[in-house]
């Protein structure tokens, strides 16, 4: 098992942002309006029908958006990525996956005993490691920097090696709010801020495994139909030599911004397509060939590069699950 403390030293990105798209403030909460919050939407490598698609339906003003002057400025983008194929070749290939040092043994023990360790990683050869944050490839193409902001108010203006620890790979599991009901016999519906609510899947339980609950019956089994927060840890996939953002993209935006070049992450190593296949996440695959093969793939930095992103207020979301039933009681012959 393998991490490392940041490195320190200031941020490298001081251009001011580009104005995000409309005019006013970027999240306003008592105007009469739907309260939004600025995002950092990478521009010039998702596909331009993404970006403008993003632009109308999820931003504030995206219907009375200028989209000539939109197609504009991913173009310019696009440029650029067409410049950093050639001046960055290879600039995401064999990065360090640095020690963890001997005074974090204790965490580093703690954090193996998380069941969500134990039991969420034990398919593919897994390490803790310190990697630099620049090098890692990202697939997601926008931050949201309100979240960003409140990331950075729990974690402080200058955090030691321990909390930068505990930040990219939380034992403790704080929850996010969520609320949620019954909406019909056969429907609950779950909602939460966090983009981490989820399905998390079927659990065929015992009887024993109930308790605390009055039994409307005798009972021989229990269906768990689960639904919570993912780990949440700093995640990465080790394939063919690249870092692939499994998780973890606003913790590792948060501490780059606040100047920190390294940190502790857990590393799941693969090592053929169909490994990969198995682990990444859907949005991954889809675009999987840009994550493994691009001579100069999105990273972690193009977030802090005026020339690469868009500023863009973006109306405010819950994250909602539904989970439906149906059962179906008959008679069958005996054969």
């Amino acid at each position: 098992m393998i991490v490392k403390p940041d490195n320190g030293g200031p941020a490298s990105h001081v251009s001011a942002a580009p104005e995000p798209i409309g005019s006013g403030p970027a999240a306003s909460e008592g105007s009469g309006r739907d309260p939004v919050d600025d995002y950092i939407y990478l521009i010039g490598r998702p596909t331009l029908r993404q970006f403008l698609d993003f632009v109308k339906h999820r931003s504030r003003d995206g219907r009375r958006a200028d989209l000539g002057l939109m197609t504009d400025e991913w173009r310019e983008a696009a440029r650029r990525v067409l410049q950093l194929e050639t001046e960055e070749a290879g600039a995401a290939d064999r990065p360090a996956i640095q020690s963890l040092p001997k005074s974090m043994e204790s965490l580093r023990q703690e954090f193996m005993r998380d069941p969500l360790v134990q039991h969420g990683y034990n398919t593919f050869p897994t390490q803790l490691g310190v990697v630099e944050l620049d090098r890692l490839t990202v697939f997601q193409p926008h931050i949201d920097l309100s979240f960003v902001r409140l990331l950075k108010t729990r974690l402080g203006p200058a955090p030691g090696p321990e909390e930068v620890f505990r930040f990219c790979l939380p034992f403790d599991h704080p929850e996010p709010p969520v609320r949620w009901a019954r909406s019909h016999h056969d429907t609950y519906v779950f909602t939460s801020p966090s983009n981490d609510l989820r399905f998390l899947g079927c659990m065929a339980l015992q009887p024993e495994n109930v308790s605390g609950y009055p039994l409307p019956g005798v009972l021989v089994g229990v269906l768990g139909l689960a639904v919570g927060f993912c780990s949440n840890f700093l995640s990465l996939i080790c394939v063919d030599d690249r870092l692939i953002m499994h998780n973890g993209s606003h913790r590792a935006y948060t501490l780059r911004e606040l100047g920190i070049t390294h940190a502790p992450a857990l590393i799941q190593h693969v090592y053929s397509r169909e490994e990969f296949n198995t682990i990444a996440s859907s949005a991954v695959l889809r675009q999987g060939e840009t994550y493994l093969k691009h001579r100069r793939p999105p990273m972690l930095k193009d977030y802090f590069d005026p020339r690469l992103h868009k500023v863009i207020p973006v109306i405010r979301r819950l994250r909602q699950v539904t989970v439906k039933f149906q059962v179906d009681e008959a008679y069958v012959p005996v054969l």
